[in-house]
């Protein structure tokens, strides 16, 4: 039985989750390998194992802050297989990457999604040099994910093409044609066509304020620090930062997913069946060497602005869950 997502996600973004639910164990060489369980209400134990896929949807766009420009819009969908689904000789493999966890519970992830940038007016066929040039970044992911119950680790390889084989120029005119909004008419000047790699690593944690997770009224407090790091010719950064939580239910997930290279998120989601809910607020910080969307092409001359070094992110929002759904 399947578990479905959906989002909704503005400048600071929302998002939506949904998993599957299998019946039955995996067998595997002929043994019947027993459920393992990860992630846990307060001593890292999940009280029930999860045998279930997960499905999420998030878009982001500008229009609820009323602007368009810059990063205007981006959609990503990923499905993550369920922890009985990995192949024996991969989660083998996984364990002798130094930051994964053995005792960890593994699941392959897979996402697409499109990405796109314009400059502050959108209405000039020819925008000033000094603005972000039009660039739209179209991808397909394949990563490998591991839960502890209070660690979260997650290695992702991204390829994809960044300039008009993208797909954005049609999609911002078809969408703003659909909602009437101006035409956008510089995409001529967009990045040129390049195909782009990025390896990303991140490592999340949760669960470390105890102390406060045992109110009566089953109101919970969480902290969940992040660390990561993106090598590619798309991306190339480090990043450091924290989510706090406030609500019920605060195991299901390590916080809402996002679009990268925002303040990052989790695609994992395992639902206890009942209705529950947390108000969330975090902050990242990026020391950035490369962004293509603000660099410009790696190799051909193309428009380009002057970048920061150091870039931060602040969001905040509300999930909510019910039985298998997560908005």
């Amino acid at each position: 039985m399947k578990r479905c997502s959906a989002a909704a996600v503005a400048v600071w973004a929302v998002a939506a989750s949904a998993g599957a639910l299998a019946a039955d164990a995996q067998a595997q060489g002929g043994a019947v390998v027993a459920p393992r369980s990860s992630a846990a209400v307060e001593d890292g134990v999940r009280p029930v194992p999860d045998p279930g896929g997960i499905m999420s949807f998030v878009i982001e766009n500008d229009s609820i802050a009323g602007t368009d420009q810059h990063y205007t819009n981006g959609f990503r969908f990923s499905v993550l297989t369920s922890e009985w689904s990995i192949p024996e000789w991969l989660e083998r493999g996984a364990n002798f990457l130094p930051f994964f966890d053995y005792s960890g519970n593994k699941r392959i992830s897979y996402a697409f999604g499109q990405s796109m940038f314009t400059p502050n007016d959108i209405t000039i066929a020819d925008p000033p040099s000094d603005q972000r040039p039009y660039a739209g970044w179209l991808y397909g992911s394949i990563g490998l994910v591991s839960d502890t119950g209070s660690r979260l680790d997650n290695l992702q390889l991204t390829l994809g093409v960044v300039g008009p084989y993208s797909g954005a120029k049609d999609t911002q005119k078809f969408v703003h044609k659909l909602i009437d909004s101006p035409d956008p008419k510089g995409w001529a000047t967009q990045l040129k066509t390049e195909p782009g790699v990025v390896l990303s690593y991140e490592r999340k944690w949760r669960g470390l304020l105890p102390a406060l997770s045992n109110d009566p009224t089953g109101l919970a407090v969480d902290a969940t620090p992040h660390v990561g790091v993106s090598l590619g010719n798309i991306y190339t950064h480090a990043n450091v930062g924290l989510t706090l939580r406030v609500g019920q239910d605060l195991p299901a997930d390590y916080g809402p997913p996002r679009v990268r290279p925002s303040l990052p998120g989790s695609d994992f989601f395992v639902p206890s069946g009942n209705f529950g809910w947390y108000l969330f607020a975090g902050v990242d910080g990026r020391i950035v060497a490369r962004n293509i969307f603000l660099d410009g092409n790696t190799f051909r001359s193309s428009r380009s602005i002057e970048k920061k070094p150091f870039v931060g992110d602040f969001q905040f929002g509300v999930s909510l869950t019910w039985d298998d759904v997560r908005l």
